[in-house]
């Protein structure tokens, strides 16, 4: 028997990168396809979720590449910084065969953000799975 949903999926991954940017204090956090298309986002009031996604489709494409170049198998992270001192954060995820990203924006460069990232990784894929099997 199917289980019935009381929320969609989007509805969850939304209401979960929110918590994300609550408990790990970034300002932006993004779910999108491989192509930079926005599946889920949360974010501070100002900032756009469609940009940074662009962004994040951008660095992801830039990363297969030099990776492929270098010979290496798989990329686990992608890491800029600002003059600032902020860093986006990218981390490719695989769900049942789909390529996705996670992206953050943490405000300076020295704050944790592993931990709860691989949390949210992990949340994500039952999500994912839950909904689209």
């Amino acid at each position: 028997m199917a289980k019935k949903h009381t929320t969609s999926g989007a509805v969850e991954l939304n209401t979960l990168l929110s918590r994300l940017n609550q408990e790990g204090h970034f300002s932006i956090s993004v779910l999108a396809d491989a192509q930079g298309l926005p599946i889920a986002s949360a974010e501070q009031e100002g900032l756009d979720p469609d940009r940074q996604s662009a962004v994040v489709a951008l660095i992801q494409k830039t990363a297969v590449q030099a990776s492929r170049q270098l010979g290496m198998q798989k990329t686990d992270e992608i890491t800029l910084y600002d003059a600032g001192g902020q860093r986006l954060i990218c981390r490719p995820i695989q769900v049942n065969g789909f390529d996705l990203i996670l992206a953050v924006m943490a405000p300076d460069r020295t704050q944790s953000y592993r931990r709860i990232t691989n949390s949210a990784i992990t949340r994500i894929a039952h999500i994912w799975s839950e909904y689209w099997g």
